[in-house]
């Protein structure tokens, strides 16, 4: 399946760029790709729309709603889409690859620095710090999402019961996307506005300038043939460490897990964070709660999508049980593994998906069902804020049931001031003064070193 050149759709002709002018462009948004989805976002649109009229704004907001349709990171699915368009599936191998690739290096030696020299008091001390930003971070990104999510009456019900749902019934997180989807595909299929997705940002005649062909009767024998060939690329590693070293085996399960969180990632790396934090610290005990913060910290701080936090649990999962590799080995092939199972799924979803956009994007119900999703990943981020706030904050959290509900909660007299001073100033510094990711991160991890080094 191979894109047509882009044109203006005002009937003015876009020069394409040749495959190896792209791939520069696509190398340099990758390392400059910092602050989340939105900055990323951002970013590809002043250079690819802004500065290089390489594609059109309707049509790069068309792609952008697309890609906001689909389970997982939804700026490396959309620097795919437009590799895509412009030079076909090698265009969108070099584009998504080229804006995972910097930050997946960066997280990885990351990785391995924290897992030699996480315990000595200078990297903990900048640790203890970095906590406190991160959990300010996410406390910004539930307020976001709300304000853009839970418009009306029902969206916010169901936004409150994801949150007890995952928080106070443990329900795990695909079962909460799930209903959440079927909900809301059955009301807008009943006539009902409750979960109807607004017009995208554009305007509404931006779709209608956009005309990427349906393929023609017999281009499902493609679609199929490229779905194979994904898939099998995809699940073909974790099948063969079933068949090899069990499903107990550390890679099996890394392989696996991750493999779910590639499906129902829908939200934002926020929102499978919080199903993440619990799975790997409760049930498969891979890392500590402060440790999961840990890596949200680092992500944060390097460039490409958030998600690759999930490749420094990885690391972690096989450094501390290698078998009988050697551990950093271990750690590099287990960080290695998550990346494949997590980032091969967006190329399937767009070398299958981007010929029928026009379709998904015109099903009213098939909208309904990802908004309603959208408000139920309120709640979940909401859980995960309350999570690591629980974690930061106090020493000492105990599990309590109360009645069909079981709860975190914090023992008061393990209350951590430092933290909660650190956690109040950095809110501050996003909320009031509006700083940016990297000053914030900066500026909380040298004042957790200080105190640190006071206390």
């Amino acid at each position: 399946m191979t894109g047509a050149p882009v044109t203006v759709e005002t009937g003015h002709p876009m020069a394409r760029p040749s495959l190896a002018a792209a791939t520069a462009v696509w190398g340099r948004i990758g390392l400059l790709s910092f602050g989340g989805p939105a900055g990323q976002i951002a970013l590809m649109h002043r250079m690819l729309v802004e500065e290089r009229r390489w594609i059109s704004e309707p049509r790069f907001l068309h792609a952008l709603n697309f890609c906001m349709l689909l389970p997982g990171p939804e700026a490396q699915q959309l620097a795919t889409y437009v590799g895509w368009l412009l030079h076909g599936v090698r265009g969108g191998l070099i584009a998504g690859l080229l804006f995972v690739l910097p930050g997946a290096v960066a997280m990885l030696a990351l990785s391995v620095a924290y897992a030699l020299y996480g315990e000595t008091p200078l990297v903990a001390g900048l640790f203890f710090g970095l906590k406190a930003a991160v959990l300010a971070i996410v406390v910004q990104a539930v307020v976001r999402i709300a304000g853009r999510a839970l418009k009306t009456g029902p969206a916010k019900l169901l936004a409150a019961a994801a949150f007890v749902a995952i928080f106070a019934l443990h329900v795990p997180f695909p079962l909460i996307v799930l209903a959440a989807g079927v909900i809301g595909y059955l009301a807008t299929r009943a006539g009902s506005d409750a979960f109807r997705a607004g017009a995208p940002h554009g305007g509404a005649t931006a779709a209608a300038d956009l005309h990427i062909n349906d393929p023609p009767p017999s281009a499902w024998r493609r679609t199929v043939a490229t779905a194979a060939v994904w898939l099998a690329l995809w699940l073909a590693p974790t099948a063969l460490l079933f068949a090899l070293a069990g499903p107990d085996d550390v890679f099996s399960r890394i392989g696996a897990f991750f493999s779910v969180m590639a499906v129902v990632t829908f939200g934002g790396a926020y929102a499978v964070l919080a199903y993440v934090a619990q799975a790997a610290v409760s049930t498969y005990g891979w890392l500590a709660p402060g440790e999961m913060l840990d890596g949200l910290g680092l992500a944060e701080t390097t460039p490409g999508p958030l998600i690759l936090v999930l490749q420094f649990v990885g690391f972690l999962a096989a450094f501390r049980d290698p078998g009988g590799l050697a551990p950093l080995a271990a750690g590099v092939a287990g960080a290695g593994l998550t990346l494949w199972v997590t980032f091969v799924p967006s190329f399937l979803w767009i070398f299958v998906g981007a010929p029928y956009v026009e379709r998904v994007r015109g099903n009213a119900a098939l909208s309904g069902a990802l908004a309603a999703v959208t408000a139920a990943v309120v709640g979940v981020i909401l859980n995960l804020a309350v999570w690591f706030g629980l974690h930061v904050v106090f020493r000492t959290v105990e599990r309590v049931a109360v009645g069909p509900l079981t709860l975190d909660l914090p023992v008061l007299g393990s209350l951590d001031p430092a933290a909660l001073a650190l956690s109040l100033a950095a809110a501050v510094a996003i909320f009031r003064f509006r700083l940016g990711l990297v000053p914030v991160l900066a500026g909380s991890a040298l004042a957790g070193l200080a105190l640190q080094t006071l206390l």
